[in-house]
């Protein structure tokens, strides 16, 4: 029996030096970065803006609403904010792509192609270009506001955007494809008898969805959940042109710090902290997974 310390097989050696050049990829463009930004965030600012020593924890005061003028709850409110907005736009995805998924699967095998194609069709255009198309629809030229304002829920010549609601459905719109084609994947390969032995046993309604559907189709409710709701956290295009700046969210900040505002470290500030939120919710997906 080979010992402890024999050396590693001549294939494991090939394998290890085939992915080096991936590692190193990885390591440059991807962890250098990351760690440059943790560095800056610490940095301090001249008067000209110019980012310079000591290192300090004013960024991450500041975002936490502790300023020169005491206690400002606006960066905690645009966190509380963007978390609901996210949440809120992972369970519409998820209760618009749950019937569809089944809907699909009831399809005759020919049309099921057809279906998927459908739902992918969005994506094949640019966010911006769809973002914009959002804009017509809504615009106070379209038959959507018109059937809105002839119903009393808008004054005649106003448009459905720019408002919260136009935010939401703009990234649920964007989303709805990453959630619908990993549950599809679930829905595709259920085990219909275990849902009969369920109802045999006297499973009805909910508890035979709980008990005999949803145990089986977790796996792509878990990948749509994490498709839909990480990316909707750092999200800024849509709530930028649906929200005409009405809708701030982490993503708009962060744009705003290293662009307008040239305040690179609270920017910084923010991308830790939006990474360290990405990080936990990852990390709790895998303990739910592992459960």
């Amino acid at each position: 029996m080979p010992s402890a310390n024999a050396p590693a097989p001549k294939a494991g050696r090939i394998a290890r030096l085939l992915c080096l050049p991936a590692t190193l990829w990885i390591t440059v463009l991807s962890l250098v970065p990351l760690l440059l930004v943790a560095g800056i965030s610490f940095m301090s600012r001249d008067d000209i803006g110019t980012l310079t020593l000591p290192l300090t924890l004013e960024s991450y005061s500041r975002l936490l609403g502790f300023g020169p003028f005491g206690f400002e709850p606006l960066y905690p409110q645009i966190f509380l904010r963007t978390a609901i907005i996210a949440l809120a736009t992972t369970a519409l995805s998820l209760a618009l792509a749950l019937p569809l998924a089944f809907a699909i699967r009831s399809l005759p095998g020919r049309w099921r192609g057809v279906a998927l194609t459908l739902v992918v069709v969005p994506l094949w255009t640019n966010l911006v270009v769809r973002t914009y198309a959002w804009q017509l629809l809504l615009g106070p030229d379209s038959w959507l506001a018109a059937a809105s304002a002839s119903l009393g829920w808008l004054q005649p010549g106003e448009g459905l955007y720019p408002s919260l609601g136009a935010v939401l459905l703009g990234m649920v719109a964007d989303y709805l494809p990453f959630v619908t084609l990993p549950l599809y994947a679930s829905v595709e390969r259920l085990d219909w008898t275990l849902v009969e032995a369920a109802a045999d046993l006297g499973a009805k309604g909910w508890r035979l969805f709980r008990h005999g559907i949803l145990p089986q189709i977790w796996p792509g409710l878990a990948a749509g959940t994490t498709l839909t709701f990480i990316p909707s956290l750092g999200q800024f295009l849509v709530p930028d042109l649906l929200g005409g700046g009405k809708t701030l969210l982490l993503g708009n900040v962060l744009q705003q710090q290293f662009g307008t505002s040239g305040d690179w470290p609270f920017g910084s500030a923010i991308a830790v902290v939006s990474l360290l939120l990405v990080g936990i919710a990852s990390a709790l997906q895998r303990l739910r997974k592992r459960a």
